[in-house]
């Protein structure tokens, strides 16, 4: 059985001040907690040593919200998987719905992206969802096997094992709209079987594959109670301690 996963991008918010606070406080509702999940949170670049120092508890893991493809070199603002290794980084978001289609990164530059976090030792969370005409148009299914199969086709299956996959359509991030836990079966559903057409379903069963989009405390648990949800990916409701602890509590 899939250990869930509950996971906080924190965006482009908080400064390294803030995100410290947000972090004692979260370490405090958590400490001595019984949990039932795996915690992640994904501060902004120049947080993430604050945020690091200050968690008082080895339940909280951190990731990076994005990574550049190659290692090191004349890459000017670029952030490579190996820094983010240093720092105590354990996950890097790939593919985020606003790294696809506000900053413009397609499959090649996102498949890279993936293999360099791969190569770099970190878990990607890799990202697929479809836009509101997509959906409309009837073609969901066909534009987030598309985006799964971008990211792991050729990949070994030790390698894709190591791969957590979140879904998160993008007509519901930020606009309070959120997909059924019907929708979100079945895409994940479908997700799982496009892991197993590639590689195999033992692979398949082992992937987490997340739901990310508008996640609060008040539909959490009914997202997380859905067969193939395997956890949450959460943006605004991840900036408050107490809303993001009562979406982890959710997790039975």
């Amino acid at each position: 059985m899939i250990e869930k996963v509950i996971a906080g991008n924190w965006k482009m918010n908080m400064d390294h001040v803030e995100g410290a606070e947000l972090a004692r406080k979260l370490s405090e509702l958590i400490d001595d907690k019984n949990l039932k999940c795996r915690v992640i949170i994904f501060p902004p670049f120049t947080t993430i040593p604050s945020v690091i120092q200050t968690i008082s508890t080895n339940r909280i893991e951190i990731g990076a919200q994005d990574l550049y493809f190659e290692d090191s070199g004349a890459f000017t603002g670029e952030v490579s998987g190996k820094m983010l290794k240093s720092l105590g980084c354990k996950y890097v978001l790939v593919g985020h719905s606003e790294r696809r289609h506000v900053i413009g990164e397609g499959a090649e530059i996102l498949r890279k992206k993936l293999e360099a976090a791969l190569r770099n030792g970190l878990t990607p969370v890799y990202c697929v969802g479809e836009k509101l005409d997509e959906r409309e148009a009837g073609k969901a299914f066909d534009v987030v096997t598309r985006q799964v199969l971008e990211g792991i086709d050729g990949l070994g299956a030790e390698e894709v094992k190591r791969i957590i996959i979140a879904y998160e359509p993008v007509w519901a991030i930020g606009t309070g709209r959120t997909a059924t836990p019907d929708d979100a079966g079945k895409m994940h559903s479908k997700i799982r079987e496009v892991v197993t057409g590639n590689v195999s379903e033992d692979v398949a069963r082992s992937v987490p594959i997340l739901y990310g989009g508008s996640v609060k405390p008040s539909n959490a648990g009914e997202l997380l109670a859905v067969e193939d949800v395997d956890g949450v990916l959460v943006g605004g409701a991840s900036l408050d301690a107490e809303a993001f602890f009562k979406i982890i509590e959710s997790v039975h």
